[in-house]
C-alpha cells in the first residue's frame, strides 16, 4: 500500500490540529464586585455581602460537557476590596472525610478544593492553593507550566492569607450523611510579592484563575477532577483554557 504524500500528511495534520482548537470548551468569565464590607473568614458564607455576590457556574468535568455530570454540586462566589480577594465555595459531600493535617502535605491526596492565579496574563507565571477539609494548605508558585519545563516552587507561602472551613455534618464520619463543606479564602494583596511586582487590581482589571475539586470515590483506581471552567483535559495546568476573572466596582444598588 503507497505511504501518503507529505503535502496529504501535512493536510491531515492542519486539519486535526483545527479540530481539536474548535472542540476545545471556550474559558467561563466571572465579575467579581468591590465589597466596602470586609469579609469574616470564619467558612460560614453568612456575611451580608455575600449575598450581593453571584455564584459561578456549578463545576463540570476537567474534560468538559462530552463528560458526565458530577456527582456532587460545587460552586463558587467571589469579592474583593482594598486588602483582599475574597473566595466562597460550597462543595455538596455526603461523607466528608479528610486526613492531611501538615502544611504543603500533597493535599489532592485527599479530597480537596484548588485554586489557580494568574494575576500577570501576559506572563507565564502562575499561583497554586490546594485545601481539603481540615483546613490544610499547600501553596505554590509556578515559573511556568510544567508542560513546557515549570517548576514547582514549594517554598512559596502566602503571607496573611486567612481560611476557614465550615462542615455541614460530621468529619470522618461515615455512619451519618453529611451535607457537605463550605469554605472560605481571603489573598491578600501583597500575597505574590515575593516571586512578581503585582499591582493591587482596580475596576476594570482583568486576572485568570480557575477552580478545581478532586473527588476520590471507593474502588475508583482514579480521582474525579471537576472544575469551574473546562480544561479540555486532564490538565489543570493550561492557564489559556482558565477563566477570566474581571473585578468591578460595586454593584449600583450596593454603592448607594
Amino acid at each position: 500500500m503507497p505511504r501518503p504524500s507529505r503535502k496529504v500528511c501535512l493536510t491531515l495534520w492542519i486539519t486535526l490540529t483545527a479540530v481539536a482548537q474548535n472542540t476545545q470548551p471556550t474559558p467561563k468569565s466571572y465579575n467579581c464586585f468591590h465589597t466596602a464590607t470586609p469579609i469574616e473568614i470564619d467558612g460560614k458564607l453568612d456575611d451580608p455581602a455575600w449575598k450581593k455576590a453571584d455564584w459561578t457556574t456549578d463545576f463540570v468535568d476537567i474534560e468538559g460537557a462530552a463528560k458526565p455530570q458530577p456527582r456532587f454540586r460545587t460552586r463558587v462566589k467571589m469579592l474583593w476590596d482594598d486588602q483582599y480577594l475574597y473566595i466562597a465555595a460550597e462543595l455538596q459531600e455526603p461523607d466528608v472525610k479528610a486526613t492531611l493535617t501538615q502544611h504543603d502535605s500533597v493535599i489532592f491526596h485527599d479530597n480537596d478544593f484548588e485554586v489557580f492565579i494568574k494575576p500577570l496574563p501576559n506572563t507565564e507565571s502562575y499561583y497554586e492553593f490546594e485545601m481539603n477539609a481540615l483546613n490544610t494548605g499547600w501553596d505554590l508558585y509556578l515559573n511556568k507550566p510544567y508542560n513546557k519545563h515549570g517548576k514547582a516552587d514549594n517554598s512559596w507561602d502566602i503571607p496573611g492569607l486567612k481560611t476557614a472551613v465550615a462542615i455541614q455534618g460530621t468529619l470522618n464520619d461515615f455512619r451519618d450523611e453529611d451535607h457537605g463543606w463550605t469554605l472560605e479564602i481571603a489573598y491578600p494583596w501583597q500575597a505574590f510579592q515575593s516571586r512578581q511586582e503585582v499591582p493591587p487590581p482596580h475596576a476594570g482589571t482583568v486576572w485568570r484563575i480557575n477552580f478545581s475539586r478532586v473527588e476520590w470515590k471507593a474502588g475508583q483506581p482514579r480521582e474525579d477532577n471537576w472544575v469551574w471552567s473546562p480544561q479540555g483535559v486532564i490538565n489543570m495546568h493550561v492557564p489559556e483554557q482558565w477563566g477570566y476573572l474581571h473585578f468591578r466596582d460595586a454593584k449600583q444598588s450596593d454603592a448607594k
